[in-house]
């Protein structure tokens, strides 16, 4: 069965017809992007606090690995995770691993357990100088860490003591085989000139890649232009994860447009609704995280449609995170219809426009998301459960 046209059939066969010759005309061009791949035993022992945490989201894909090395930790240092876990989500701090991964992702500091270990203990020299000038800085987040850094320090001494370098090692397999075919597949995908197309920023031409063993399910975008995956993943969803990730944030989100989009989207009661009851595992708690995360969401789709490794926006956005990326869809839809994959510009310029000409309210936004969606106007979240089949 055919699947039902996500916006109007025009659109849909304009953009059909409009990419083969974007394509072509970028194909004249040359490639803006170079691309970096590396791999980090540092990530690695950072990434690994998911599972060893018990938080099932890292479970569904390394129960077995956090059966197995748990045993070898201290009692103390392996219920200390969990604890640590949960007390920097309830605190405030976030997901312990992926806000660590930013912390410790300058200077070399991941490179293997010691230089995490010896950058926690210079940790006001060798670390808040790049995360205060990056645009992570935060006091709250930093007296966090300050506190929690002996914690932190003998979890880190737990795993290198238990063997994690040898451990990863005998994991992840030939690294260096997989980093070359990484950096082979990726060559000829020119992400950098799409981004600063669709957004009017200017970015620096490299990415760099971590390949990493327990990534699964983030890619997480670090200081610089960098973002961390699973070694495994396919050249498509590397792709899709660096046009999205080097996209954060997308508009300074305490400029002029970003503060009267967040106040346009505050007096949606559904927007609203999705920030106070989705699912907090997803994160995304904030309306500010969630406008931040859904505008680069709807970015990146048009990117990797231009590219030719886009997944399908309506299974996309259905399938992620139980469904709660609405404003992700409306703001592609609105995109799509005033046809940014060929025009391009300000992005911020562009946000604030629509927030002009309110085609943020409810009764503009929520048919063009139904649309991209395909759900009833009336049912765009929580996702409608599916009917057994007969």
């Amino acid at each position: 069965m055919k699947r039902r046209t996500l916006l109007s059939a025009p659109a849909i066969v304009g953009l059909a017809s409009l990419l083969p010759a974007l394509r072509a005309r970028a194909q004249t061009k040359p490639n803006r992007t170079r691309w970096r791949v590396r791999g980090s035993e540092g990530a690695d022992a950072i990434a690994f606090l998911g599972p060893l945490s018990g938080t099932q989201l890292y479970l569904d894909f390394y129960a077995a690995d956090a059966a197995v090395f748990s045993l070898r930790l201290p009692a103390a240092v392996r219920d200390d995770v969990a604890r640590l876990w949960n007390e920097a989500t309830k605190d405030g701090f976030g997901l312990l691993g992926p806000n660590l991964q930013v912390l410790f992702s300058a200077d070399g500091n991941d490179a293997t357990l010691d230089t995490l270990l010896t950058a926690l203990r210079s940790r006001r020299t060798a670390i808040l100088p790049s995360y205060r000038a990056s645009s992570y800085w935060s006091d709250a987040d930093w007296a966090w860490f300050e506190r929690a850094a002996p914690r932190i320090e003998a979890i880190l001494v737990g795993l290198r003591d238990a063997g994690f370098a040898a451990f990863r090692k005998e994991r992840i397999g030939d690294l260096e085989r997989r980093i070359a075919e990484v950096g082979r597949a990726l060559a000829g995908f020119d992400v950098i000139s799409w981004q600063e197309k669709l957004t009017g920023r200017r970015f620096d031409p490299e990415i760099q890649i971590v390949l990493l063993q327990f990534a699964k399910p983030h890619g997480i975008k670090v200081q610089g232009q960098t973002f961390l995956q699973s070694a495994n993943y396919d050249t498509a969803t590397t792709v899709r994860i660096a046009a999205h990730e080097m996209l954060h944030p997308p508009v300074p989100m305490d400029g002029p447009a970003a503060t009267a989009a967040l106040a346009a989207f505050e007096r949606d009661p559904l927007v609203m609704r999705i920030v106070r009851d989705h699912d907090p595992r997803w994160g995304y708690t904030t309306l500010e995280g969630l406008v931040n995360e859904d505008l680069v969401q709807a970015l990146d789709q048009l990117i990797s449609e231009a590219l030719g490794v886009a997944r399908n926006p309506a299974d996309r956005w259905r399938k992620a995170d139980d469904g709660m990326h609405v404003i992700a869809a409306g703001l592609y839809g609105l995109l799509r219809q005033d046809r940014w994959v060929e025009q391009g510009g300000s992005i911020e310029r562009w946000l604030a426009e629509a927030v002009r000409d309110g085609r943020l309210t409810p009764a503009v936004f929520h048919p063009v998301a139904a649309r991209v969606l395909e759900r009833p106007v009336d049912a765009l979240w929580p996702v409608p459960a599916a009917k057994p089949s007969s």
